[in-house]
């Protein structure tokens, strides 16, 4: 770093978003810019803007202007959320007066130039050495536009340092006055929530040692009124499958900031000379529209080494089919039913190890209970792999019960704060995986589960919060950072130990959804809730951050399970299509008729598997908000497939035009009805769809701004929609 320059202007931009750092010696880094792209201005230019950002003095404020760090500290003027808290044993070090050390690149941002870097990385080393305390920040611009950023501290003194909180924000402007994000419960997940920006901080906090069923996932502040199409967001998301901060504030003087990181429970975090803590990553997604927030995140996601491809097996789980009675003759009958309608995955679900007859028992011992399988699990993998399709298994490594040999062995390595252990959940506990021995003892029995049977797929469950995670081999030392670790690393030495093994991340349902689990796992499991008609909104929600391919998307039985719904199967399956298809239902129950037609959608899914799971996402809300259209748009433009759902009455029928969005305004289309089965109930359908449900051909720019008469369905009802250039 050269000593006489005192400041950088570093300019990142890819997909259509720029983000500009400005470095100064004397302060920590921050973002002067993060929107739209802005081209390649010059150094002038940006010194200009950095100029132009800096408010006038005067009035009862500071004597000099405040720049918001990444990391804003009240040593810098900073009144509010600070970046970093902490202190010494003796009080001291609590308010750290950062400044910039060392950039790289070492070569950017030199006298009168500028770096664009597009995507790129940027490293900042940051220090206060009378506090003892070193930052190293790194800011990344991935290729779809989205951005992330972490920091990583050390303590540079010979005392211990007691981290609090290590947080990173990020500027939005005060135009950006509305916030979107979302809460939930178990079998609701990912409720949206909308409201003004007022004075002051929106905090949200995960406290659930995992991401939680009511998790923010990604919060959005933007222009008001923005949709799915239109509207400037800008949208943060901390990737951290444990405890949480997000907030959004405004202050009196001007300023706006969005601010993320883990949060960190009371001692958890003591770093001895030269030991670090890394924050997770900080995901930064700015867009116009909902819509193309999601395709930032789809995008680098599918950029990503261990993302799964677009041939996802049909899958069948058992749970609802059988629960805990483990019949290995119905459970062949299962195999042979599922094979015949065309499913490619069998997933055999909870019961099936030492002393599990119910959730009382049996959680960490990780063996086939020989009272039920006599063989092992051989006689079932055997005949399931024999016609032809995928075995997989449902896990719970993080849980144990008290009823089993594992806590009776090792009753120490059960999760406590205190020498009583905290309140059971579902009739059990977590183990502790931070203990090098416990970790072994269970990546020990999953491999010897790999290796002798022909298993490629984990169906991976956390069935319990973390109340009271501590470590007792530490006094009770509050432990939930290092179980998230251990938690990653225990399904990254599974697959690399078993090349090709996928792992479903379910947690009583989409309790652990987040980006950083999402380079961990293959699939999620959105919700224990399959009701098609709570699974619109919870899927609806769940794409923000998870492409198609990625979502666990079944057909369950007409009557739900947790709701007591009926529903008809054309709305269950049309529902499940827009994921990883599979069923979760007693398939021997079904009629021959009832049989045939399953077996017809699932060749309808097959046959558009490549599209559903690689093309674009477009979401609407049409009419009065009682029909939703959902599609997914190839990304030749050559063709899309959209889901119209009636979602509840209205007082106008019939409904208008639906506008058809995702296609090349110059080509010309077919559009067209796709019916499977029996129609959807109440449908009318209009003149446009011909003789034989042929349709009509129309341009991209006629379907996106005209568009076509909606049919008449009932509520709780859906209905295909096929687009295809049309041929010369």
């Amino acid at each position: 770093m050269d000593p006489d320059d005192e400041t950088r202007i570093i300019h990142l931009r890819s997909g259509g978003v720029s983000l500009v750092l400005h470095s100064a010696k004397a302060a920590a880094p921050s973002i002067i810019y993060w929107g739209s792209d802005l081209g390649q201005p010059n150094r002038s230019a940006l010194d200009a803007m950095a100029l132009a950002t800096l408010e006038p003095l005067g009035g009862n404020l500071p004597d000099s202007h405040l720049e918001v760090g990444v990391i804003p500290l009240e040593s810098s003027g900073w009144m509010g959320r600070p970046g970093l808290a902490g202190h010494r044993d003796d009080g001291s070090s609590w308010a750290p007066r950062l400044t910039t050390t060392e950039v790289e690149p070492p070569e950017i941002g030199g006298k009168g130039d500028v770096l664009t870097l597009g995507p790129g990385l940027v490293n900042f080393q940051m220090s206060d050495a009378v506090a003892g305390l070193r930052i190293d920040l790194a800011v990344e611009m991935l290729p779809s536009g989205l951005a992330r950023m972490r920091a990583n501290l050390t303590n540079t003194d010979e005392t211990a340092y007691h981290l609090e909180d290590l947080a990173l924000t990020v500027p939005t402007p005060l135009t950006a006055s509305e916030v979107l994000d979302f809460s939930g419960r178990w079998g609701r997940e990912r409720e949206p929530q909308r409201m003004p920006l007022n004075l002051g901080c929106w905090l949200r906090e995960g406290r659930h040692g995992r991401t939680g069923f009511d998790a923010p996932t990604m919060t959005f502040c933007g222009e008001p009124g923005f949709t799915f199409e239109r509207g400037e967001v800008w949208g943060l998301h901390v990737a951290a499958s444990a405890n949480h901060r997000t907030w959004v504030e405004r202050c009196p003087s001007g300023q706006q900031v969005m601010g993320g990181g883990e949060l960190l429970l009371p001692g958890e975090i003591t770093l001895g000379r030269m030991e670090s803590y890394q924050t997770p990553w900080i995901y930064l997604d700015h867009a116009n529209g909902l819509d193309q927030a999601a395709h930032r995140v789809h995008d680098w996601l599918r950029s990503t080494p261990n993302h799964p491809d677009a041939n996802r097996p049909v899958t069948l789980n058992v749970w609802e089919a059988v629960y805990f009675d483990h019949d290995l003759d119905k459970l062949l009958r299962l195999a042979d039913r599922a094979a015949e309608i065309g499913v490619e995955r069998y997933v055999l679900d909870d019961g099936w190890f030492l002393g599990r007859r119910d959730d009382t028992a049996g959680l960490g011992d990780w063996t086939p209970d020989p009272e039920v399988w006599p063989q092992g699990l051989h006689p079932l993998i055997d005949h399931v792999t024999g016609l032809g399709m995928q075995f997989g298994l449902w896990v719970e490594p993080e849980m144990i019960n008290a009823d089993s040999q594992l806590a009776r062995d090792h009753p120490d390595w059960i999760m406590s704060a205190s020498k009583t252990l905290p309140v059971e959940w579902r009739h059990q506990q977590v183990l502790n995986l931070s203990i090098p021995e416990a970790w072994e003892h269970v990546f020990a029995a999953l491999n010897k589960l790999l290796t002798d049977y022909e298993i490629s797929y984990f169906k991976w469950d956390e069935n319990r919060d973390l109340i009271a995670a501590g470590d007792q081999h530490h006094a009770g030392r509050a432990a939930v950072h290092e179980q998230m670790l251990a938690s990653y690393r225990l399904m990254d030495a599974l697959r690399a130990a078993h090349p090709g093994l996928e792992i479903e991340s379910c947690a009583s349902g989409g309790g652990r959804i987040d980006l950083e689990m999402a380079l961990h796992a293959q699939r999620f499991w959105l919700s224990d809730c399959i009701d098609p008609h709570e699974r619109q909104g919870i899927m609806r929600w769940s794409e923000q951050i998870l492409p198609p391919e990625m979502m666990g998307t079944h057909v369950a039985s007409a009557r739900s399970h947790t709701t007591g719904r009926t529903s008809s199967l054309s709305f269950r399956a049309i529902t499940a299509l827009w994921g990883h298809f599979g069923f979760e239902w007693d398939l021997l129950a079904l009629d021959d008729s009832e049989a045939a037609e399953l077996a017809q959608w699932v060749e309808l899914y097959k046959s558009r598997r490549q599209l559903l799971l690689t093309g674009r996402l477009v979401r609407r809300d049409l009419a009065d908000g009682s029909l939703r259209l959902h599609g997914i748009a190839a990304r030749d433009h050559r063709r899309a497939l959209y889901a119209l759902t009636c979602t509840r009455r209205s007082p106008i029928s019939p409904r208008g035009n639906i506008t058809i969005p995702g296609l090349d305004d110059e080509r010309t289309y077919v559009i067209r009805p796709l019916l499977i089965g029996d129609p959807p109930d109440g449908l009318i359908p209009p003149p446009w769809f011909g003789s034989n449900n042929q349709g009509i051909a129309m341009s991209g720019k006629m379907l996106r701004l005209h568009g076509v008469a909606a049919p008449l369905i009932y509520p709780d009802q859906a209905i295909l929609l096929e687009t295809e250039e049309q041929s010369n």
